[in-house]
């Protein structure tokens, strides 16, 4: 239902299964909580396919390397994309979904301890910076404004922009950022 963007409604998710309305009461508390549930479960995808990234002797690489995996996780399962967004639903474990972000932090962080950034580079703003920007793009491609090809090339555009802004070498910064793109 989520994938052909229809209505979900507790009569049409139990419809043709042979269950009842009850069940969606029984195991999640009604729809508020199956909502709750799709969206924890977006992030439970994202966070074990960040997990997955494998560090490098190259911090910024690292760091584009978790865009990279935000963006295909995204393009993967864009229903579930939209659903993960949707503030209008609790999460049943923020802490879980605020993971992510401390994996794009500390990679900020170990970027900036390693020389690459400037010693003076918060590495929570940074991030945030890279996810808001990565998070746009691959909006507009999922919602269909923008053609899938154009994400690699906006994507390393704006990261490197945004790299080279916290003291990152702009050709360094271009090639480990487009690496990270190549090897997602």
């Amino acid at each position: 239902m989520l994938a052909a963007r229809e209505p979900v409604t507790l009569r049409a998710l139990v419809e043709g299964t042979g269950a009842s309305t009850m069940a969606v009461y029984t195991h999640f508390g009604g729809m508020p909580g199956l909502w709750s549930a799709v969206r924890q479960e977006g992030f439970t995808r994202l966070a074990a396919r960040l997990a997955a990234v494998p560090r490098t002797d190259d911090a910024v690489h690292d760091l584009a390397a978790l865009g990279v995996a935000y963006a295909r996780t995204a393009l993967e399962h864009p229903e579930l994309y939209r659903a993960m967004f949707d503030a209008g639903a609790d999460l049943a474990d923020e802490a879980a979904a605020d993971a992510s972000f401390d994996r794009l932090v500390a990679a900020a962080a170990r970027a900036r301890d390693e020389g690459r950034l400037a010693p003076g580079a918060d590495p929570r703003t940074l991030a945030t910076q890279v996810w808001a920007a990565g998070h746009g793009l691959v909006s507009l491609v999922v919602q269909g404004v923008l053609p899938a090809e154009v994400l690699a090339p906006l994507a390393t555009g704006t990261t490197v922009a945004l790299l080279a802004a916290a003291g990152d070498d702009i050709d360094r910064c271009r090639a480990s950022v487009e690496a990270a793109w190549a090897a997602g």
